[in-house]
């Protein structure tokens, strides 16, 4: 009986097993060798004990039960896959249509695609694919050109016998930041001092400290660079305040290093009141000229809500003197306000400073905030607004002189001198 079943194993192994996979077979033959082999183990264990008895009822539901199972996996999967195919061959229709598919789609996107409840669904959701498709595409192609240019220019370099005589010295990064950290280490012993005023935290959000910090970063880069730079100041400025974090934030350890002065102490104690000036946009003094022998000092502050009159009446109740920018009387200045950024500020005194042309300075002023410059053309706009009462009053403009000049002879006069 052993023999018999050793024979039927080998058979069920090697030669119905393998026929039904070449054939497809073999998710459906596996219950039935699954079943032969059962039964086989069944038969053995009867042979040894014979007093156990074998529940067949129970032995038939398991089977049924496994049967039913790979069944349903078969039929399932078919399914699938026949819904997936459907799906591409109604792609490939909608290609040679000409509508946006992209080429090359994956099974999960296939799947989203089929799951989209309408048809609108389903062709946006295409566009967006076959987009990030042609993205893909211009990306690979902009990094090859990259990448053979790179190599076009290593070889030139390598195929060069002889270095091209140029009459420019090249200077390295690191030999221009000694040279720049020189000009900030002379200003700190000969330079000018600008104050920048920390107070104002508690009147800002952190969005808007966050912005001051990054206008003040600009600034100290911009007049780092300078040929002659400012002495910089950070007064009331608190340790571990949300100043102190945002600037060792940006600056990490090169806050200890810059060449600038940080103190909590006020302008007042360290300058003397006589030589300071608060530059604010709210002050009713207009400023004419830059004074080297004064220490300015802005007010660092960037408000969302243009909280007007905070830096004059901080500058008042210091019995300071304050200034405003001759914004009207250089710009034509369109409707908003005068506040300017902090590195606008900072490009607006170091080119005062250096040239002393308030045409120049103001030239940092955005484009959108007026409309040109009112130097040389008031001529010009005299004739475009006497142009214009013309056109308005025809021909009782004579009239309306000689009435004017009857009612005000003493303006009249003046006006015709």
């Amino acid at each position: 009986m052993q023999c018999a079943n050793m024979l039927l194993r080998k058979i069920v192994r090697s030669s119905v097993l393998p026929f039904a996979a070449q054939h497809g077979m073999k998710k459906d033959f596996f219950p039935l060798s699954r079943t032969l082999s059962l039964s086989l183990c069944l038969k053995q264990d009867k042979s040894c004990e014979p007093s156990e008895k074998l529940d067949l009822d129970e032995w038939k539901k398991v089977m049924k039960s496994g049967l039913q199972e790979d069944v349903s996996e078969t039929v399932s999967e078919p399914k699938e896959l026949s819904s997936l195919a459907a799906a591409r061959e109604t792609l490939e229709m909608w290609r040679l249509a000409g509508r946006a598919v992209p080429e090359n789609i994956s099974e999960e996107e296939l799947k989203t695609f089929m799951e989209c409840p309408s048809k609108s669904a389903k062709k946006k959701y295409l566009k967006y694919l076959h987009l990030r498709e042609l993205h893909k595409k211009s990306h690979k192609r902009k990094m090859d050109e990259k990448r053979e240019r790179r190599l076009k220019a290593q070889d030139e370099a390598s195929n060069a016998d002889e270095p091209k005589k140029s009459s420019f010295v090249y200077l390295s990064s690191k030999i221009m930041d000694q040279t720049y950290n020189w000009r900030a280490a002379q200003s700190m012993i000969f330079g000018q001092p600008l104050v920048f005023d920390m107070s104002y935290e508690k009147e800002m959000s952190v969005r808007e400290v966050t912005n001051t910090v990054k206008q003040i970063v600009l600034g100290e880069s911009f007049n780092r660079r300078t040929v002659d730079p400012f002495h910089l100041h950070f007064c009331n400025f608190q340790e571990d305040s949300l100043f102190h974090r945002e600037f060792v934030k940006h600056y990490r350890e090169a806050w200890g290093k810059l060449l600038i002065t940080v103190t909590d102490k006020c302008y007042t104690e360290i300058f003397p009141k006589d030589k300071l000036i608060y530059l604010t946009a709210d002050s009713p003094k207009v400023m004419k000229e830059f004074d080297h022998d004064k220490i300015y000092i802005i007010g660092s502050m960037v408000d969302k809500s243009i909280k007007t009159g905070v830096s004059l009446a901080r500058a008042k109740r210091l019995g300071l003197e304050t200034a405003a920018l001759p914004l009207e009387k250089y710009l034509l200045w369109n409707t908003g306000g005068k506040n300017l950024t902090l590195d606008q500020m900072m490009h607006i005194l170091l080119t005062l400073k250096d040239t002393a042309d308030w045409k120049k300075a103001l030239e940092f002023v955005p484009k959108r905030k007026y409309c040109g410059f009112v130097s040389t053309p008031i001529k010009e706009l005299k004739k475009t607004l006497d142009l214009i009462n013309t056109l308005k009053l025809g021909k009782r403009r004579g009239e309306v002189e000689k009435q004017f000049a009857k009612n005000h002879p003493k303006k009249y006069t003046l006006k015709q001198k």
